[in-house]
């Protein structure tokens, strides 16, 4: 069905005039109403500046106030996607005037007056169509923002015409602040009055642009609006299961989604996130295995919003959010034995440097479904170890989202049914692969340097470190004799000369020559770099990265063919052979 959106320049009159068919809503997922006194002060003052100089009159001229982006609701409402602010405020302008207007007694109003009266009421509540009669309590604007007592705060002053004075929200200081500014310049220029009203109804141009669908006016909002943060998916989830709770629940909710909120922050994750990570043990539950990945707000919208007011999705959210305090931020999760278990930690850190994020869903979903269970600390490791065995194969010989994204998706429905999930990836043809680790696609390096480093340490590497090339990359041209530049260049990025080296060391030892780094690889904390400097190593060359080259690619295949055993151990079944005689000890001793 081709989108379909209205566009059309009316003023302010004709466009808050028009609530009365279609109201206008503030929805739940907008922030709070937030201009200041200098946003309300620059709209009054340039308004009237508009009117002393070019406006008040019959005369052609305009003042463009901008655009409002909404869309009409399931309820026959105008949503406010973008604009909310702006139209806030024209309203509280106009029931500020109002109220001054109608503070004269009725009998010693001008024509001018009564007229403006009679102006201003239909823009701000719905009145009779025959007789005139103004239903004060039914007001053309109303703010659902979630958690927001200035929704009440809105409606009483609209409705009443009274602000409190003591009152600090933003409605209650604009209203007073705007009454104060009229009233200012009505008593230095009381014949410019007038005018100014007319030019405000008729002159103030606002552009509403009205589409027909929620996603529409999102999109449009995201495209014209660059002075903040668009809403997220997120903004409208929270409002969407709040608008569902029961009035004794909406506090706690709000409390327990700040919560997560910051939170989420700390770990340097999302809600947004959360709520992708949990779309896919979604759809691994729902054996969804299609590779077309949805948006998360469209995914979340079927059926009314249906899976958002699953019971437990927050507590879930938070269950999500613990996995990634470990992966991102190195927390140890109380009575959560596995969280402080080196070598699962070592294991999440070498997936987080897999090139794309199609690791994270078989690895959150498998920690949703059993993080209580017995054993869970063995079975999460072996279950890791596999991953990353698949994964490493996969992208050293096909570097490319698509050879694991079917493979994943099937991965994840595999893993709802079973602790010790069956890895039904495709085969490939791994003959090839000690080839393909001696010169390996860069973006899988700092994978195969941490597989390498992790078997000889228990410890974390540093959490700043660099990819250090033994042979320098600027090298002197004389340093070697009928040796193709092109070669040493090819040569140079083997993963036979390459270390893990911490960034601080690394800039001392510069591009300087083997000799000379040795003694900062000494003083490396880091095990396999360290080994480096005190071995019987005295030169390096192209011979010396083949060499290593080779006892690398047999140091990977050996873990790699560990992890399969052990993995397949589970099963009696086992599919990359195994070779004992590979040992990833002593690589470079």
């Amino acid at each position: 069905m081709p989108t379909t959106i209205e566009v059309n320049k009316q003023s302010v009159e004709a466009l808050l005039g028009s609530g009365k068919i279609k109201p206008f809503v503030i929805p739940e997922y907008q922030r709070p109403y937030a201009w200041t006194d200098e946003q309300v002060e620059t709209l009054f003052e340039d308004l009237w500046e508009f009117t002393a100089t070019s406006g008040g009159t019959e005369r052609d001229g305009s003042y463009f106030l901008g655009s409002i982006v909404a869309y009409e609701n399931e309820d026959g409402e105008q949503e406010i996607i973008d604009g909310q602010q702006r139209i806030t405020s024209l309203f509280l302008l106009l029931r500020a005037i109002y109220t001054r207007l109608v503070a004269t007694p009725e009998s010693e109003r001008t024509a001018e007056a009564n007229n403006f009266i009679g102006k201003i009421e239909p823009a701000i509540w719905r009145t009779n169509k025959l007789t005139g009669t103004v239903d004060f309590k039914n007001i053309l604007l109303t703010s659902r923002v979630v958690n927001n007592d200035g929704n009440k705060i809105l409606r009483s002053i609209l409705e009443t015409g009274m602000a409190d004075e003591n009152a600090k929200d933003n409605y209650s200081k604009n209203y007073r602040y705007f009454q104060g500014l009229f009233d200012k310049h009505a008593t230095e220029n009381p014949l410019m009055v007038y005018q100014f009203i007319y030019a405000l109804l008729n002159q103030a141009i606002l552009l509403p642009i009205t589409a027909d669908t929620q996603d529409t006016a999102l999109t449009i909002f995201s495209t014209l609006n660059d002075r903040g943060l668009p809403l997220s998916d997120a903004d409208i989830f929270k409002a969407k299961i709040y608008n569902q709770l029961e009035e004794e629940e909406k506090k706690d909710f709000i409390e327990r989604w700040k919560e997560l909120d910051e939170q989420a922050a700390e770990a340097n994750e999302s809600i947004q996130q959360l709520f992708y990570y949990a779309m896919f043990y979604f759809r691994g539950l729902e054996q969804d295995t299609k590779t077309t990945t949805p948006g998360v707000r469209k995914y979340y919208a079927v059926n009314k919003f249906e899976r958002l007011h699953k019971p437990g999705l927050l507590d879930m959210l938070f269950v999500i959010l613990n996995l990634w305090k470990v992966v991102n931020r190195g927390e140890e999760m109380e009575q959560e034995a596995w969280s402080k278990n080196v070598k699962i930690r070592q294991s999440l850190d070498i997936l987080s440097s897999y090139p794309n994020e199609f690791w994270k869903y078989p690895v959150v979903i498998y920690y949703i479904c059993y993080r209580n269970e017995e054993h869970f600390e063995t079975k999460f490791g072996l279950f890791l170890n596999k991953l990353l065995t698949e994964l490493l194969t996969k992208y050293l010989l096909l570097p490319t989202i698509n050879a694991v994204k079917m493979d994943i998706l099937k991965l994840n429905s595999a893993i709802v049914s079973s602790d010790t999930p069956v890895f039904d990836f495709k085969d490939i043809d791994t003959s090839q692969l000690e080839t393909y680790i001696h010169n390996p696609n860069k973006k899988i390096v700092r994978m195969l340097l941490k597989t390498l480093a992790y078997e000889q340490q228990d410890e974390l590497l540093p959490e700043r470190w660099e990819i250090e090339h033994i042979f320098p990359q600027k090298w002197r041209t004389n340093y070697f004799v009928d040796v193709p530049d092109e070669t040493i260049k090819k040569k140079i990025e083997h993963i036979g000369n390459k270390l893990p080296f911490e960034k601080k060391l690394n800039i001392i030892a510069g591009n300087g020559y083997f000799g000379k780094k040795k003694k900062e690889y000494a003083a490396s904390k880091i095990a396999i770099t360290q080994a480096m400097g005190t071995s019987n190593i005295e030169e390096w060359d192209m011979d010396s990265i083949i060499k290593r080259d080779i006892r690398i690619s047999d140091a990977i295949m050996a873990i790699l063919s560990k992890w399969d055993h052990d993995y397949g151990s589970l099963f009696g079944t086992e599919s990359i052979e195994n070779n004992d005689s590979y040992s990833s000890k002593g690589i470079d001793r």
